[in-house]
């Protein structure tokens, strides 16, 4: 189960390289399903080893000049409060049972694998479902004020999703920043790896200052796995067409999320 697991973080870290993002929804259900680290503790070690392999990432991108930093930062400012707000504070104020019925009982591990399994749902429908080009009269139609209010305020979204299932929010990170900010698509790819590096470490900080126990040594090995699959990913990029990766890695994704809810269930 380890090899496999082991395996997944490389393939994890291959999706980042490729495509910018996706690759993070798999980290979770390699860490309750391959190495039975417990939900919770599951997001918080997906936070650092997404955060660590995006940073990688971004660091290349950054050395092609494929970073906008400026919309980045707009971006990942209220990402970092989402996420930091949501892993201090709402995650461990959640009671253990949620909610309960006489046949029913929600406990918190639950709620946050089911939260995910329907993410992963809507992530590869995302990811499936093909981008149409967006004309240059529509971009244009909404005023820079406008775009900065949307594309902070999905930030401050996306941080808490990050912060609450352990994903990096790749999936929407990249539509917005092609849409909204009208970035090139490998521009976008290497804007999305930065911000989702800052957040998820931010994340991660949030974890910290609780009673967490990490084990650095299993964090580690499977970060340095998946730096493997960032180095093959963003090499094989030049080679497989990102529209065929986008679907295939989206019918994965699909089939792996229906898989998690039949198993929660």
């Amino acid at each position: 189960m380890e090899i496999l697991g082991y395996l997944a973080a490389v393939l994890m870290g291959m999706t980042l390289g490729m495509i910018g993002g996706g690759g993070s929804i798999l980290t979770v259900p390699l860490l309750v399903y391959l190495f039975s680290v417990e939900p919770v503790k599951a997001t918080a070690y997906s936070l650092f080893i997404v955060g660590l392999t995006a940073l990688v990432g971004g660091f290349r991108s950054h050395l092609k000049n494929d970073v906008d930093f400026k919309t980045g930062l707009i971006f990942a400012v209220p990402s970092f409060v989402g996420v930091y707000v949501t892993r201090a504070y709402i995650v461990p104020s959640l009671p253990d049972v949620v909610w309960q019925t006489d046949s029913f009982i929600l406990t918190k591990p639950l709620l946050m694998m089911l939260t995910f399994a329907v993410l992963m749902i809507l992530a590869s429908v995302s990811m499936i479902r093909s981008q149409k080009e967006i004309s240059a009269a529509t971009k244009a139609s909404l005023s820079p004020v406008l775009k900065f209010i949307i594309i902070g305020t999905e930030g401050l979204i996306v941080g808490g999703i990050t912060g609450f299932v352990g994903a990096g929010g790749g999936f929407l990170i990249i539509p917005a920043l092609v849409i909204l900010v009208g970035l090139p698509m490998k521009k976008a790819v290497g804007t999305s790896l930065f911000i989702i590096a800052i957040k998820s470490l931010f994340g991660f900080i949030g974890d910290l200052q609780g009673s967490l126990i990490i084990e650095w040594s299993l964090l580690i090995t499977i970060s340095l796995m998946s730096f493997i699959g960032l180095a093959l990913g963003m090499w094989l990029v030049q080679f497989v067409p990102e529209k065929t990766l986008k679907k295939g890695f989206g019918y994965f994704v699909m089939f792996m999320g229906t898989l998690i809810l039949w198993d929660q269930f």
